[in-house]
């Protein structure tokens, strides 16, 4: 069954929302890849979901993706450094754990509020 917006009386596309979920959740363990899928059906479906409730999420995971690759690059540049210090390996390792936990934190809030049907966080 379809839910139906109470302000705007049209059904509420949140089957692709969960995809969306589904794809960020996955691409922290397909070198976000998956990630940069999702960023392009958003790109494509937003349209369905502008005006819902459901759009936050679809800017909640956008944020994230792009605040996530904003990280990576400047862990990568780090990481480099780090590397070549030997010393620092373990620190980087742990900066880039930071980043995974970060950005499944981010995924999960989000689809646990989707799937509760409230608004993005």
């Amino acid at each position: 069954m379809t839910e139906i917006d109470a302000t705007t009386g049209r059904p509420v596309p949140t089957r692709v929302a969960h995809v969306l979920y589904v794809l960020h959740g996955l691409a922290p363990f397909t070198f976000w890849l998956l990630a940069a899928a999702a960023i392009v059906v958003a790109m494509f479906s937003k349209d369905e979901v502008r005006g819902t409730w459901v759009e936050g999420h679809f800017s909640w995971l956008s944020r994230t993706f792009w605040w996530g690759l904003l990280w990576i690059v400047i862990l990568s540049v780090i990481t480099f450094v780090m590397v070549l210090t030997v010393i620092l390996i373990p620190v980087a390792w742990l900066l880039w754990a930071i980043l995974f936990v970060w950005y499944l934190y981010r995924v999960i809030r989000g689809w646990l509020r989707l799937s509760a049907g409230q608004p993005a966080p």
